[in-house]
């Protein structure tokens, strides 16, 4: 019964749905029969403790395929800190199922083989060395007996150099946990994991194992065989799309701070002050004309700012006027509430996709609002302009500037929030500035593309799941 209320362009390519339909959709619709149970018995167990959670299950796209997909749900809080519900990222990974399949089809193979081999060793370690994984094979004191090419690829080994070496001589900083692993598999044992992490040489990866043992004809256990995948970039991906949803929780909650601070120490004090000055009208109404004069200017310029932050929080302008009359009528508006000049200029003849349009305003929205809070400037160029089916936005203004390299090691939400943005439609974003020197920011959109997100699949929902 909980549903989704969010979703991005990459989730509604995958149901085929369009967003009327897709909000209010149960987070069951479409998860194969088979994994139902176990997807709702994590999920609420999760949602009870309010914890996050990540599951792997089948869910169908809209051409009625069953696809794999990653689920990671991160709880969301409200401003006073209860529990609102879930930002979900969800990544197909169908291709790395049907890898694990193909682990799975080659470990069964490789146990087959060994179960074939067993007195015929030297085969045995041939078809180590050459299977396209990594795999080495270990006599009862963890000599190495033969290894895979991948294998000394993956640990930058030589083969050469390390068969009837011992294995903690060649890695003498391996975890006590790993020698254990080993004695109960040299004792009968097959183990495994699917996430393992190992700090070598000051450097942390990621591996996928199993090992086994191998065994003589006679049943005796002679050594063991290790299996291993180097899944360190993948580790580091969902890493990023985890880090990602976290600043763009960041981000949102960090505007709706400014919003509720604007409401409050602007809007409702001048409010307050038009309540007083009627209240002194009502007790002496002699300066009646003057009196009224000056609250109707109070007001009218108190409905102008609020039109602003209207503006700021929905580019209505834009379904109207269309991208480049939008921006341009913003950009007016913008000058007069802030006293600042703006040269904009825009050569575009074809209308802009809406997401494109949408992407290009928030830039623009945060690059007008940074060099208004930041930079000192009194005159800000913007230009957008078509070129070779790109489009590009360039915002370039004559203020304080900044140092680039220090603001990327602060992350920013602002810069983070932009070159997201463009990153959803396969764009790139430059910042060119230098303290005393001014800034320049430049964007740059392929169109004439069906845009969506790179090839990693991830949605952002709500009150979801």
């Amino acid at each position: 019964d909980k549903l989704c209320t969010y979703f991005n362009k990459t989730w509604l390519a995958f149901t085929g749905r369009p967003i009327e339909q897709e909000l209010g959709n149960g987070w069951a619709e479409g998860v194969h029969a088979d994994d139902l149970k176990r997807c709702i018995d994590t999920y609420e167990r999760s949602f009870d403790r309010r914890e996050k959670f990540r599951m792997e299950y089948r869910l169908r796209r809209h051409d009625g395929e069953y696809r794999w997909v990653l689920d990671i749900g991160v709880p969301r809080l409200n401003q006073d800190g209860s529990f609102a519900g879930y930002i979900g990222i969800a990544v197909d990974m169908t291709e790395r199922k049907m890898a694990e399949e193909s682990q799975r089809e080659l470990n069964r193979t490789l146990a087959e083989q060994t179960a074939l081999l067993q007195s015929q060793e030297e085969l045995l370690k041939s078809f180590v060395k050459n299977v396209p994984a990594g795999v080495a094979m270990f006599d009862r004191e963890m000599r190495y007996l033969q290894v895979s090419d991948r294998w000394c690829s993956d640990y930058r080994l030589n083969s050469s150099q390390i068969l009837g070496r011992s294995h903690y001589e060649v890695f003498p900083d391996l975890p006590d946990h790993w020698k254990e692993i080993h004695r109960r598999c040299l004792a009968g044992e097959t183990l495994r994991a699917d996430e393992d992490q190992w700090t070598r040489e000051g450097v942390s990866s990621w591996t996928r194992w199993e090992v086994r043992p191998w065994s003589t004809p006679s049943g005796m256990v002679n050594g063991i065989l290790i299996f291993s995948e180097d899944i360190t970039k993948r580790k580091e991906m969902e890493e990023a799309l985890l880090a990602s949803s976290r600043k763009l929780i960041e981000a949102q909650e960090q505007e709706r701070t400014r919003i509720g601070r604007e409401l409050h120490d602007d809007v409702n004090q001048r409010l307050a002050m038009v309540a007083i000055g009627l209240q002194q009208l009502q007790d002496d109404p002699s300066d009646f004309g003057n009196h009224v004069q000056r609250l109707r200017q109070e007001i009218i310029e108190l409905s102008t700012d609020v039109q602003g932050l209207a503006h700021e929080l929905h580019a209505a302008k834009l379904e109207y006027l269309g991208v480049v009359a939008g921006m341009r009528s913003w950009c007016k508006e913008f000058s007069k509430r802030h006293r600042i000049e703006i040269d904009f200029r825009s050569d575009m003849t074809k209308p802009l996709p809406n997401e494109v349009g949408l992407c290009l305003f928030r830039v623009l929205q945060e690059a007008l609002n940074n060099a208004v809070k930041y930079s000192g400037a009194r005159r800000v160029d913007v230009q957008v302009a078509e070129h070779l089916k790109e489009v590009h936005l360039i915002v370039s203004d004559s203020g304080t500037g900044f140092d680039v390299e220090a603001a990327k090691q602060g992350l920013g939400l602002g810069l983070t929030s932009m070159q997201e943005r463009v990153l959803l439609l396969q764009g790139t974003i430059t910042i060119e500035s230098k303290p005393m020197a001014g800034t320049t920011i430049r964007v740059r959109i392929p169109i004439g593309l069906q845009h969506c997100a790179q090839p990693v699949d991830r949605k952002l929902q709500g009150n979801s799941q």
